[in-house]
């Protein structure tokens, strides 16, 4: 008789499946997590600008990829997106 291990499924988002083995050989978990990403982020939405605090020049978003973590092509400085900055000066 063959041991068999139970598998786990790690979904993003913080759910998590569970799979069972039979026999030899791992089970398989199964997961439809879908997260937000880190601190419950992307308030906002896939589309919009990055931009330069330092020249104003603005770039495009592009999804998965945190502004913060864009070079200004003309100076080089760090981007923000143009959102967050356009809210921050309304308080």
């Amino acid at each position: 008789m063959g041991r068999g291990r139970s598998g786990s499924g790690g979904g993003r988002g913080g759910n998590s499946g569970q799979g069972a083995g039979g026999g030899k050989g791992q089970g398989m978990g199964f997961s439809s997590g879908g997260g937000r990403g880190r601190q419950g982020g992307g308030a906002f939405g896939g589309g919009g600008n990055c931009i330069c605090l330092k020249c104003q020049t603005k770039v495009p978003h592009q999804q998965g990829l945190p502004c913060t973590q864009v070079k200004c092509p003309n100076c080089g400085h760090v981007m923000a997106r143009e959102e967050l900055v356009n809210e921050r000066k309304k308080q």
